[in-house]
């Protein structure tokens, strides 16, 4: 399992560039975290638009959080970042194991996470946090989602190999915080577990929970 010890460093802290109750940024920052990498955060206000101000389009014309500034470069999407960190910064590959059958199977999430979880538990999710209309297609999305995972998780301990990998800090925020958007995770006793086991890898980093919505926690 990757460690500060066996993780790259750097000399400059990377900049990420966010808004902390996004579960997208979270996974980034969980992955700093998990591979103790240095950084700092620039928080910015989704609420009042500064992700659509000039010096921020700079860095990502979609507009879109996080931005992470590391090693001279500006990335953007928070699967691509994850990947580069898994690449560049994790020597024993544990992130993003060499095997192509472990890689095709973390890609496998990556886009599920880009999908299904993006647009049903994240949507339902989002529509709650910034007082939005419910997405009608968000709890059927997230009811086929979390099937698949239950039934992969009956099977092994995490969602891609028998380790910890990017598709597990991938799915983790928007699962975890679902019952925000009204999508109670009670009836997934596999996926249950496998938050626990997520929360209790050294170095992990919880989200804040969205004020006004603690008590769907």
């Amino acid at each position: 399992m990757s460690s500060p010890s066996t993780a790259t460093t750097i000399a400059t802290p990377a900049r990420l560039h966010g808004f902390a109750l996004s579960g997208h940024v979270h996974r980034v920052r969980l992955l700093l975290s998990l591979l103790g990498l240095p950084w700092e955060e620039r928080e910015l206000d989704l609420r009042q638009g500064e992700q659509r101000r000039p010096e921020f389009l700079a860095l990502n014309p979609l507009g879109q959080v996080p931005v992470l500034e590391i090693d001279g470069q500006v990335l953007s999407d928070s699967n691509a970042i994850l990947v580069y960190l898994a690449l560049r910064h994790d020597p024993r590959r544990q992130w993003l194991p060499e095997s192509p059958v472990l890689q095709a199977a973390v890609q496998r999430w990556l886009s599920l996470a880009a999908g299904p979880l993006a647009h049903g538990p994240a949507a339902a999710r989002a529509a709650a946090l910034f007082g939005r209309p419910p997405v009608p297609q968000a709890p059927a999305l997230a009811e086929r989602l979390f099937g698949a995972m239950e039934q992969q998780l009956a099977r092994q301990p995490w969602l891609a190999a028998p380790h910890p990998t990017l598709a597990d800090l991938a799915l983790y925020a928007y699962t975890a915080r679902a019952p925000e958007g009204g999508l109670p995770l009670a009836p997934y006793g596999h996926i249950r577990r496998w938050l626990a086991a997520v929360e209790a890898l050294p170095g992990f980093v919880p989200m804040p929970v969205a004020p006004g919505l603690e008590a769907l926690s």
